[in-house]
């Protein structure tokens, strides 16, 4: 099978979905590599490390996408990437299915099977496979670090000869991997960490990493479904404002990461509470791409709101894109193996993973979300 890497072409993308220490050992297992010319060097990685374990370097877009049986991805392809890919051929990326309806329309018309490395099922056996962990994992780490530079303080306590320096205050809104990763790195920088999250199952993970569960006291269990909260009832979102605005108006650092599956990202700051933080504070939203935690958020950018920077950076695993993308290419790697065989893609249908990752196949949306989207329907 000839498996293809492209270059990423989105603005602000440094990743590269397979760097050569995984193209080795999928060379190892009989895949034939192309890798478009330059692919891995906004990453940290040559095109000479590439040749050197065996992949086959390719100058043009055009000829590479002709010529793949399956093409892996970190971004979704634009639609002229999409259209040059081969018919019936295979797509791996994050894909973004619930938002992007005109690519996925090409997909289907070109015949193209496309998994979807943002849908796969969060289990326990899809963990090796698990981009949007690793993702978070950086994300949540490079937040602390955007906050402590920014902010107008120390984050630890300081004993100094002029006197003690108070240890900066951090809230972190959301208790996944980024938020459970922020809360540790704001607390090895020394910062008093605050934690919130509607699960209340994630008390002692959050505890685990040195930082304060805050919780509603309102008896409603917002676990939802693959890892995510579920929406909440308005009783617990007016009881959820008035606690959060209190934490808010006393922290430093605010580090929102909540994140609904295919939906715009929840409002959890509203610009009131912008308004109450002290000046010089810092916020930064780790949902910005999906339209922002906080209302004032402008995604992309970095803005003082009411004497309050706020961070809207929209990719910030691709800002440590060295190890963003060692990470992101084992995840693919193990993707890869896990569907296919010597004789290529098994596509096992009642595979949970399999079919939780489809997107598209034989010139229909298989994801049910996208689908129902994609005809009008509510969710």
């Amino acid at each position: 099978m000839k498996l293809a890497v492209l270059k990423e072409t989105e603005e602000g993308e440094n990743r590269v979905a397979l760097i050569p220490d995984s193209i080795k050992r999928l060379t190892q297992k009989g895949f034939t590599l192309l890798v478009e010319a330059g692919a891995g060097s906004s990453a940290g990685y040559s095109d000479q490390e590439y040749e050197q374990v065996g992949a086959t370097l390719v100058s043009s877009l055009q000829e590479l996408a002709a010529q793949a049986d399956c093409v892996v991805k970190v971004r979704p392809p634009s639609l002229e990437e999409a259209v040059m890919l081969k018919d019936s051929s295979v797509l791996i990326a994050i894909l973004q299915p619930t938002l992007r309806h005109d690519l996925v329309r090409t997909l289907t018309a070109k015949q193209i099977t496309a998994f979807g490395l943002d849908i796969i099922p969060r289990t326990t056996l899809a963990q090796s496979m698990d981009v949007l962990s690793s993702m978070s994992t950086i994300a949540g780490y490079k937040a602390v670090l955007l906050a402590a530079d920014t902010i107008n303080r120390f984050f630890p306590m300081l004993m100094t000869a002029a006197g003690t320096v108070s240890p900066a205050k951090v809230l972190v809104l959301g208790a996944g991997v980024a938020g459970l990763m922020a809360c540790a790195t704001a607390k090895r920088l020394g910062g008093v960490v605050e934690a919130f999250d509607v699960r209340p199952e994630v008390k002692e993970q959050v505890r685990s990493v040195g930082a304060k569960f805050i919780e509603v006291p309102v008896s409603e269990d917002g676990s939802g479904g693959g890892g995510y909260a579920k929406e909440m009832s308005d009783e617990y979102k007016e009881k959820q404002a008035e606690l959060i605005s209190r934490h808010i108006a006393k922290s430093d650092v605010v580090i929102p990461t909540a994140l609904l599956p295919g939906r715009k990202a929840p409002i959890l700051i509203s610009k009131e509470q912008v308004q109450s933080m002290k000046p010089g504070s810092v916020i930064v939203d780790l949902a910005a791409e999906m339209g922002g935690n906080c209302a004032l958020t402008q995604p992309g950018q970095t803005i003082v709101a009411h004497g309050v920077t706020i961070i809207g950076h929209p990719n910030l695993p691709s800002t440590m894109a060295f190890h963003a993308s060692q990470m992101f290419s084992r995840n693919v790697e193990k993707f890869l193996l896990y569907l296919c065989d010597e004789k290529g893609f098994r596509m096992d249908m009642n595979d949970e993973i399999t079919r939780g990752s489809l997107v598209t196949k034989d010139g229909k949306v298989f994801h049910e979300l996208t689908s129902r989207l994609m005809a009008g329907k509510s969710q």
